[in-house]
């Protein structure tokens, strides 16, 4: 599976989802669009922050940067690859509802932490996936997000 990060802010998170990517198993590469902070900035120095949660994984977790989350999306719908996005919606599957076989080619795209996916981005989905929330928060955090919907439609 692919992720796509939009526009996270936090390095912490970006960190974080690395490490978990690393765990979890069965991620083929992240791309870091839009602000996502990068392991590696634009004067070739690392990210501390990002790093030092990440543990490493950076360095073997296949990621490239991208400008924009739109033109990522297309190029992999081309590719064949179904397109899932993680957000609150109430049209949105539950992601316990969803099972990424080991041979199926699939995209996971998760938006920044405080507007989420933009609907244009929401549009070229092919799935609207989201964990249930029953208490009175309305989201979780993006990397906790991450963890639970990774480890629940991975094989």
């Amino acid at each position: 599976m692919i992720i796509i990060l939009d526009n996270i802010r936090s390095k912490h998170n970006v960190g974080s989802i690395f490490r978990t990517s690393d765990a979890c198993g069965g991620i083929e590469k992240i791309f870091l669009c839009g602000i996502t902070p990068l392991p590696i900035d634009k004067w070739g120095k690392t990210n501390t922050g990002l790093t030092k949660v990440s543990l490493g994984a950076e360095s073997y977790i296949p990621w490239e940067h991208a400008d924009d989350a739109e033109s990522v999306i297309d190029r992999l719908k081309r590719d064949g690859y179904q397109i899932l996005a993680l957000e609150l919606s109430p049209n949105a599957t539950p992601y316990s509802h969803i099972k990424i076989q080991k041979n199926e080619r699939a995209a996971l795209i998760l938006g920044g932490e405080v507007t989420g996916l933009l609907p244009e981005i929401l549009a070229q989905a092919d799935q609207v996936v989201a964990i249930p929330m029953h208490g009175r928060k309305e989201s979780l955090n993006v990397a906790v997000a991450f963890g639970i919907v990774a480890y629940g439609i991975l094989p």
